[in-house]
């Protein structure tokens, strides 16, 4: 179901709100949740949380709140995480190595969670032919177009040298890929259609540094 366009600070909240939710559901109590207590849970305010809510629709009761698993649903819902969404990676040094047991772990052990890592890919004779987790396979890069398209993959993590980054990247577009998740210390480019977030870790801690 498609609902209004909303700011990307809103999904965002939204994904906050998700989890927070989710918490409160695995206590397994049926309840509600006042726009207050999940405000405060998210770090957010009370009239933040129902304007966010409000670009979607009404979910809550006036003067009871919201239902706990039904604005979970909801906002599943929105967020396009109610189905298996399969993801794909690339570099399995460390880092990716790393995601890899995160996702495979979260993905087997959490029946909510949406996201699948199905495939990974590298350039490392050593590495590719062999799961890096589980029964996730290490594909030959070349070989991403075809995984891709046949695997169905939707997502794709890139955990690759910053040199590497772009040509990757570019890879994936050809592919059909429209989301894109860099972890590589470069700034990339990504034709309009195609949804690009990144995670640097060395600018974040740098920023941190500045509140010491």
């Amino acid at each position: 179901m498609k609902h209004t366009r909303a700011p990307d600070v809103v999904v965002r909240r939204l994904a906050l709100y998700l989890r927070v939710l989710g918490e409160v559901a695995a206590d397994g109590v049926d309840r509600f949740i006042s726009s207050r207590e999940l405000g405060d849970r998210a770090g957010v305010s009370p009239a933040q949380v129902r304007k966010d809510l409000a670009f979607f629709g009404e979910f809550g009761k006036q003067g009871v709140g919201y239902e706990v698993r039904v604005l979970q649903q909801e906002l599943q819902g929105i967020l396009n995480v109610d189905r298996e969404i399969r993801v794909g990676l690339a570099g399995v040094g460390e880092l990716g190595t790393a995601l890899a047991r995160y996702l495979y772990r979260r993905f087997h052990h959490d029946g909510a969670y949406a996201f699948h890592l199905v495939a990974s890919f590298d350039v490392d004779p050593d590495k590719v032919g062999r799961p890096v987790e589980g029964d996730i396979m290490v594909y030959h890069m070349d070989e991403l177009h075809d995984v891709v398209r046949r695997l169905g993959l939707e997502i794709f993590i890139l955990a690759v040298p910053a040199g590497a980054a772009q040509a990757v990247a570019d890879a994936c577009v050809a592919a059909g890929v429209r989301a894109i998740l860099n972890f590589a210390p470069v700034k990339l480019r990504v034709p309009p259609g195609v949804r690009l977030h990144i995670s640097d870790v060395s600018l974040e801690l740098q920023q941190l540094a500045y509140y010491l």
